[in-house]
């Protein structure tokens, strides 16, 4: 079983940024492929960043493609989502996800972690 804790969301004005945290236990950190999700109200989740074990390799939804940047600390058992620019329509729950395989392969990857909020005003 893998835990997963996010910190670091909150509420920014629009063209300001934020640095997401995903700190992992319950399994060898490198064997995880990570990702971030979020979750608008009334919206589907959708996967935003994701990186893959070793982090020589990201992958991003086309809207954040240039303002966030997906990064990951093995040495420290974390994942980070820094974001800038950001832009009313991040408005979103963001959740830290974990799975054995690529991350944005998955629809549902295996782990979550609970959720932090990101309100971006205009």
């Amino acid at each position: 079983q893998v835990q997963l804790v996010e910190s670091g969301g909150g509420l920014v004005q629009a063209g300001g940024s934020l640095r997401l945290s995903c700190a992992a236990s319950g399994r060898t950190f490198s064997s995880l492929s990570m990702g971030w999700f979020r979750q608008a109200p009334g919206k589907e989740r959708e996967f935003v960043a994701g990186i893959t074990w070793g982090g020589t390799h990201t992958n991003y939804v086309d809207s954040v493609k240039g303002r966030f940047t997906i990064s990951r600390d093995n040495a420290k058992n974390t994942v980070y989502l820094q974001m800038n620019s950001l832009k009313p329509e991040d408005t979103a729950v963001y959740y830290c996800a974990a799975d054995s395989s690529l991350i944005w392969s998955k629809l549902r990857p295996d782990y979550w972690g609970q959720g932090t909020q990101v309100t971006v005003s205009p």
